[in-house]
């Protein structure tokens, strides 16, 4: 069975078309990663804030300015 020119360049374009899919389900992956990354971030800083404010003594009084 001989291919035409036609099936040739269609199987190409398959091929090209796969490889660009696999590239994108890649930077979705990873642009996944670094947005669970940056919530884990300011999830320990919204947490880290909240205990600081949570353990001052709400009864001492501020220092005095000279």
């Amino acid at each position: 069975m001989k291919f035409q020119t036609l099936q040739i360049v269609a199987g190409l374009a398959a091929a090209v078309a796969f490889v660009l899919a696999f590239m994108a389900a890649g930077a979705a992956l990873v642009s996944g990663l670094f947005m669970l990354l940056g919530l884990a971030a300011v999830a320990w800083l919204a947490y880290s804030l909240i205990k600081g404010v949570m353990r001052r003594d709400s009864k001492a009084e501020p220092p005095a300015r000279a």
